[in-house]
C-alpha cells in the first residue's frame, strides 16, 4: 500500500515502516559515530523501549556499549488494512540492526503495568541473561490498571490549587489562543500520581530484586521533564508535577531497599522534545516551537539520541556525575538556563496568531512530529508501494 500520514488532532493514526526504519538507522549511525564510549552497561532492561527516549536508550545501550537488551512495549501489529504503530516498526528495525550486529535483542509486547508482564520479563531474564545491570523506566500512558486491585486509574492534565489561563497553540486549527484550565480535585491528583508517579517503577525493581535478576551495582533511572517558569503551571504546580514528586520518592525508596546490592536509582530530567505525549499537553506545542527556534539559533538543540548519549556518558557512567538537590541527573540545562529561558519568554510575550510562524520554529516542530511516525524522512519515497506487514 501507499502510506501517507493520517493526522487527527494531535495524533497520527498510521505509520510508515520504511520511514521508521530510516529514523532508527539515523540514531544508530549517530551513536556509532561517537566512537569508544568507555564503561557502560552489558545487560539492559528497557521498560518503554519502542519510541522516544526509551528507544534512544535501547539504541545507546546496544550500539554504543554492545549491550544485550530486553525491551518491553505496548504496540499494535499491522494488518492487511492498517499499518502497525510507529513503535512496532521502530522495534522491528532495531531487531534487524541488532541481529546483523550480532547483538542480543528480545522484546515483549504487552501491558508493562501488569504483574503478568513483570513475571514474563523475569522468566526471560533468567532464561537468557541471568541478571541485568541497567533498568531504564520510560513508560508513558494515560491510564494504568493496578496489578493488585484491578482498579483503572486515569491521569489528568490540570493545575493544582487554582485555575490557570495561558497561551497555547492548536496544531489542528493552526490557532494561537488562550486556554483556561480548572484546578484538579484530590481524586484527580491521586489518580494522576497512580499513573505517572513512581509506584510502578518501584514495583518493577521490587519484583526484579526479589527474583534475583538484578546484578550487584545495578543502575536504574526513570525519565521525567521538569521545565521552567513557562511550563511550571502545567508541569510543576500541576497534577503532573505531583506525579514527578512521587518519582523522587520512589528513587529514594529503591535506593534504600536495594542498598544490599549497592544499586543506584536516580530520576533523570531531560529536555522538552516533540513526543506523542507532549503534543497532547496544553502549552507544550507553543512552548516547544519557540524553544526549538531559540536552541537552534544558539546551537544547543538536541534530540532524543543526543540527550541519552550524554546521559549515559556524563551521568549514568560518568566519573563525576552531577546531581541536583533532589538527587536527580539533569540533562536539561541547555534548555532551562536563565539566559535561554529569557529569550523564550520574550518571544512568548510577543507571539500572536499573526506572527506565530515568524517567531517560532513550528516548521521544525511539525517535521519532528511527522518523523515520530516515519514520515517526512529524507530519502524515503512516500509514493512507493510498501508492505505494512513487518514483524520482529
Amino acid at each position: 500500500m501507499v502510506i501517507q500520514p493520517k493526522i487527527r488532532g494531535f495524533i497520527c493514526t498510521n505509520a510508515h515502516p520504511v520511514g521508521c526504519a530510516a529514523v532508527v538507522s539515523e540514531q544508530i549511525d549517530y551513536i556509532q559515530g561517537l566512537g569508544d564510549l568507555g564503561q557502560g552497561p552489558k545487560k539492559v532492561l528497557v521498560l518503554g523501549c519502542s519510541t522516544g527516549y526509551g528507544l534512544a536508550s535501547r539504541i545507546t545501550s546496544a550500539f554504543g556499549y554492545g549491550a544485550a537488551t530486553l525491551g518491553v512495549c505496548f504496540e499494535k501489529e499491522p494488518s492487511d488494512r492498517k499499518t502497525g504503530t510507529a513503535g512496532w516498526y521502530n522495534t522491528a528495525a532495531f531487531h534487524n540492526k541488532a541481529k546483523a550486529a550480532g547483538l542480543y535483542a528480545e522484546t515483549l509486547n504487552g501491558d508493562a503495568f501488569s504483574a503478568d508482564m513483570k513475571q514474563e520479563v523475569i522468566d526471560k531474564i533468567k532464561a537468557d541473561l541471568g541478571q541485568v545491570d541497567l533498568v531504564i523506566y520510560s513508560l508513558a500512558a494515560p491510564r494504568r490498571t493496578d496489578p493488585v486491585s484491578g482498579e483503572v486509574y486515569k491521569s489528568t492534565l490540570k493545575p493544582v490549587g487554582q485555575a490557570y489561563t495561558t497561551k497555547t497553540y492548536d496544531t489542528d486549527k493552526d490557532l494561537v489562543h488562550d486556554v483556561s484550565l480548572e484546578p484538579a480535585n484530590e481524586e484527580e491528583i491521586f489518580n494522576t500520581v497512580k499513573v505517572m508517579g513512581g509506584e510502578d517503577w518501584e514495583l518493577w525493581l521490587d519484583a526484579l530484586a526479589e527474583a534475583g535478576v538484578l546484578a550487584e551495582g545495578c543502575k536504574t533511572t526513570a525519565y521525567t521533564y521538569i521545565g521552567k517558569e513557562l511550563t511550571w503551571p502545567i508541569y510543576g504546580q500541576a497534577t503532573i508535577g505531583k506525579a514527578k514528586e512521587d518519582l523522587d520518592r520512589a528513587a529514594s525508596a529503591i535506593n534504600s531497599k536495594l542498598s544490599v546490592l549497592k544499586a543506584e536509582a536516580h530520576v533523570s530530567s531531560l529536555k522538552a522534545l516533540v513526543t506523542q505525549a507532549s503534543s497532547a499537553i496544553p502549552v507544550m506545542p507553543l512552548y516547544i516551537s519557540l524553544l526549538y527556534r531559540v536552541m537552534k539559533n544558539e546551537g544547543t538543540h538536541e534530540g532524543c539520541i543526543e540527550q541519552i548519549a550524554g546521559l549515559y556518558k556524563d551521568c549514568l557512567y560518568g566519573s563525576e556525575p552531577v546531581l541536583d538537590a533532589q538527587n536527580r541527573y539533569r540533562m536539561d540545562g541547555k534548555e532551562t538556563n536563565d539566559a535561554t529561558q529569557a529569550v523564550i519568554k520574550g518571544l512568548w510575550d510577543q507571539v500572536t496568531q499573526d506572527n506565530f510562524h515568524e517567531l517560532s520554529d513550528y516548521a521544525g516542530y511539525h517535521h519532528e512530529f511527522l518523523r515520530l511516525f516515519g514520515f517526512d524522512v529524507n530519502g524515503v519515497d512516500y509514493d512507493a508501494d510498501v508492505d505494512p506487514m513487518v514483524n520482529w
